[in-house]
């Protein structure tokens, strides 16, 4: 059910068209549930676990690899919660999708070439960068929906 247009005379800002989710549902609660735990509990690991993080990401063949992944880490923790609270969370869904996007392109997709690995490998392993990429494609149009910080700023504002 999308909400349609501002409930007052006034016009709408740039601002309250960027928090307002366009869809009212409390269910999208839980794609923000598993995106915002996925992803800030993944960045937490690039800290707390060397293979996960750093040797991962020279294994991968990244440039500076503690650099990128406490870079990388850093937004996942920060965006990763914004999204589970339904804070900006379209904006917390753009860096996340460079993220995944990234993640699919540096590790999942090189399978197709690898020697025993091949395409349903590859399906199989991308299962769930797949699904956070569909997910946090889904918030970036959707919004955050009703049980999200994002509604209560923009039912204070009256614009819903």
């Amino acid at each position: 059910m999308a909400t349609g247009t501002a409930t007052n005379s006034q016009p709408e800002g740039c601002w309250h068209r960027l928090i307002r989710p366009a869809w009212n549902s409390r269910a999208v609660f839980f794609i923000r549930l598993a995106v915002g735990l996925v992803f800030s509990t993944q960045g937490m690991l690039k800290y707390l676990d060397p293979n996960m993080g750093v040797n991962r990401f020279a294994r991968i063949g990244f440039s500076h690899p503690a650099f990128t992944a406490h870079f990388v880490g850093a937004f996942e923790m920060v965006c990763g919660i914004l999204v589970l609270l339904g804070m900006l969370t379209r904006i917390a869904a753009i860096p996340l999708l460079v993220v995944i996007s990234t993640a699919i392109a540096t590790t999942k997709i090189p399978e197709l070439s690898r020697p025993g690995q091949g395409f349903w490998f590859m399906v199989s392993d991308a299962r769930t960068d797949f699904s956070m990429l569909m997910s946090l494609l889904f918030l970036l149009a959707a919004g955050a929906g009703r049980w999200s910080v994002d509604w209560l700023l923009s039912s204070r504002s009256g614009r819903r």
